[in-house]
């Protein structure tokens, strides 16, 4: 009774980083990592392709912002749960990714630890 796993598409600007959560996501038993981009148009391409169930997003973005792609496709995409893992933490722009449609907003620089904790939640509510 094995379903697949829980897709999740990476977005981040540093590639250094965006390294370290495929290699942490990829540790994790049933979720495997579909997608990275470093920028909006890009990312919101993939996405629409890709439509994996989860969207790992960093709000600074090469030439752009993860706004973007946040309010891109939970417009078409609402089903899709998004991460937000930032180092822009003030309350308004927790308040502006909830209200835009963020499952989740955590800070780089406290809860970078909590993803795969966070991913085993939305993993659990595709199985």
């Amino acid at each position: 009774m094995s379903s697949r796993p829980t897709h999740i598409y990476i977005v981040e600007d540093s590639p250094s980083i965006r390294a370290r959560l495929a290699e942490m996501l990829g540790r994790m038993k049933d979720v495997q990592v579909v997608g990275e981009a470093d920028a909006a148009p890009k990312a919101v391409v993939d996405i629409l392709a890709l439509r994996p169930d989860s969207v790992l997003l960093d709000l600074k973005l090469n030439g752009s912002n993860g706004m973007q792609v946040l309010q891109a496709i939970h417009r078409q995409m609402p089903e899709v749960a998004f991460v937000v893992l930032t180092n822009q933490s003030e309350p308004q722009y927790r308040r502006a990714c909830h209200r835009a449609g963020a499952s989740y907003f955590l800070d780089k620089s406290t809860e970078f630890d909590r993803v795969p904790q966070v991913i085993a939640e939305i993993a659990s509510l595709h199985s």
